[in-house]
């Protein structure tokens, strides 16, 4: 995250994943535990300026959470079914890591930091360290800070924007 070509290296490599394919992201969190919000903090910027190529599920007024998550898993099957599916969430790790935004191929299995069984979901997965795993998962969350979190998901928007602008300027 402190890079300062961090949001253009994550653009091109969502830009090399999407390439001219519908993109829903789905931002998974809540508000209610400041570690949790990066998903729902990505969604909200994303709304903001939301390009015609990308549908977003997940922000802070409408968060996708373990309560939902798979009422969310269900209907984009349905309605988005030849579309892309980026999935984001917070996560905990080693002290080392923390800081670090991840693109990874394959689903994304929320939950597992907090030893919760959740349904997976997407083609690939953004993952944002956000604090130190490994004992009372729940407090840590609950005491992580939130300039770190917001950094982290201004890196991220700008970099999903960017790589969905760049498609669509492709598309042309």
């Amino acid at each position: 995250m402190d890079d300062p070509l961090a949001a253009e290296t994550l653009a091109l490599s969502i830009a090399r994943i999407t390439q001219e394919r519908h993109l829903v992201v789905v931002c998974v969190g809540t508000d209610r535990s400041t570690g949790d919000s990066l998903g729902p903090l990505i969604g909200t910027g994303l709304l903001k300026h939301l390009p015609p190529n990308i549908t977003v599920y997940g922000c802070l007024d409408e968060p996708v959470h373990a309560l939902n998550l798979e009422n969310f898993v269900t209907k984009i099957k349905s309605k988005h079914q030849d579309s892309l599916v980026l999935a984001i969430d917070a996560c905990l790790g080693k002290s080392e890591n923390v800081g670090y935004i991840s693109l990874k191929t394959g689903p994304l299995k929320p939950g597992t930091g907090v030893n919760k069984a959740l349904p997976e979901i997407g083609d690939f997965h953004i993952i944002g360290v956000v604090n130190v795993g490994g004992m009372m998962e729940y407090f840590v969350l609950q005491n992580t800070r939130l300039s770190l979190v917001i950094r982290m998901s201004e890196i991220i928007i700008k970099g999903l924007l960017m790589s969905v602008r760049d498609v669509s300027v492709h598309r042309a």
